[in-house]
């Protein structure tokens, strides 16, 4: 008899087994899809911090200058007016980049003539010239600088 119980036991434990492994296996491919949902959100995370931290740096700074012009419209550049106009609004070279969002090494090269602005500047440049000397110090302030 004691052979029959301890077969008994046995099946018992094998059958056990086997349903308690058929419900845990829905709960281990969750869990599963739940670890690589969460992996997919950090690295999101991640890019979207990268981004935010590329955003915040100094010298890519958005441009305070409205750029009210269309953005297909031609705009003329000379590198002497851009000077004139950075002394009528008595600006340093560090406080126009600031305004219209480049470095000051940009401004320099522009009114030197040695480069010439951006498509992408040029709106902000012709905004400028419609501020006053008081407009571009307000200005400025809000930047704090």
């Amino acid at each position: 008899m004691a052979n029959v119980a301890s077969l008994l036991k046995s099946e018992i434990t094998r059958v056990s087994k086997k349903e308690i492994r058929s419900e845990t296996q829905g709960l281990k491919k969750a869990a599963a899809g739940y670890r690589s949902d969460i992996a997919a959100l950090k690295r999101r995370i991640l890019a979207l911090e990268q981004s935010v931290k590329k955003l915040a740096k100094p010298g890519k700074a958005t441009p305070l200058v409205a750029k009210e012009a269309a953005p297909d419209a031609a705009f003329r550049f000379s590198p002497t007016r851009l000077h004139a106009h950075r002394q009528r609004l008595e600006l340093s070279q560090v406080q126009m980049g600031k305004l219209l969002g480049v470095s000051s090494q940009s401004v320099a090269k522009w009114e030197e003539g040695k480069a010439r602005p951006r498509k992408v500047n040029m709106p902000s440049i012709a905004g400028l010239r419609k501020l006053t000397k008081n407009s571009a110090a307000e200005l400025l302030q809000t930047l704090g600088a």
